[in-house]
């Protein structure tokens, strides 16, 4: 199997940070494991109940890399402050 390239993660995660980036190619991980950490961050319910077991080894590593590019509820922009007269 061959590692991911810049291009190969360029292509599934287009919103990635070049730190991210790096990251990703220097979990030694292939396109394979990046579609099956990709997999359990867009829906891990189907999975589960399929049987799979849960990511591991360099897959799972991705899945906490990936999660770090994914807004949380903590990132959603304040409500303007609307002065009272």
């Amino acid at each position: 199997m061959t590692q991911l390239t810049r291009d190969d993660v360029l292509r599934s995660v287009g919103h990635a940070d070049d730190v991210t980036i790096a990251r990703i190619i220097a979990s030694g991980a292939t396109v394979a494991e990046l579609a099956e950490a990709q997999a359990w961050l867009a829906n891990d319910e189907p999975l589960i109940n399929a049987g799979r077991p849960l990511a591991t080894g360099r897959a799972r590593e991705l899945v906490d890399i990936l999660s770090e590019l994914e807004p949380s509820a903590d990132d959603e922009p304040s409500p303007p402050i609307v002065p009272q007269e």
